[in-house]
């Protein structure tokens, strides 16, 4: 998958096109970094509808090659030398979405299979939301 970035997205934007390629994980964006197997700060997130233009430090444009090996702290150091853009992966679990810090060494592919194994058991066991539930 290529992720386009420019000043003119949106957060949204960004977040949609991840998420339809990996439906159980969710990509958001940070004021502050953090280390790999670290949490972020939900006082620090950037609001969905904000242009990357106002929440970035480097406004080149450019394109991330987004591939099912790569792993989630290699995505999020991606984000940060080319765009200066501190981005944390999440994992539906459940009814929540959970960091994925203790998995950053986990790839894309990886992270998106447990939560859908998840999700299918909860389902097998009668879980009580629906799959569109899940993925909005």
């Amino acid at each position: 998958m290529h992720l386009k970035i420019d000043d003119e997205l949106t957060i949204e934007q960004v977040q949609k096109k991840f998420s339809s390629r990996y439906p159980f994980l969710k990509i958001e964006f940070f004021n502050k970094p953090h280390g790999v197997h670290s949490g972020s700060r939900k006082e620090d997130m950037i609001p969905a509808e904000m242009l990357f233009k106002e929440c970035r430090s480097k406004h080149s444009e450019g394109s991330l090659e987004i591939r099912p090996s790569t792993t989630v702290a290699e995505l999020e150091k991606s984000f940060k030398e080319a765009f200066g853009l501190y981005a944390q992966v999440f994992r539906k679990s459940g009814e929540l979405w959970i960091e994925t810090t203790v998995t950053d060494d986990w790839t894309l592919e990886k992270q998106n299979a447990e939560a859908e194994l998840f999700y299918n058991d909860l389902q097998a066991k009668g879980g009580s939301y629906d799959r569109d539930a899940l993925l909005s």
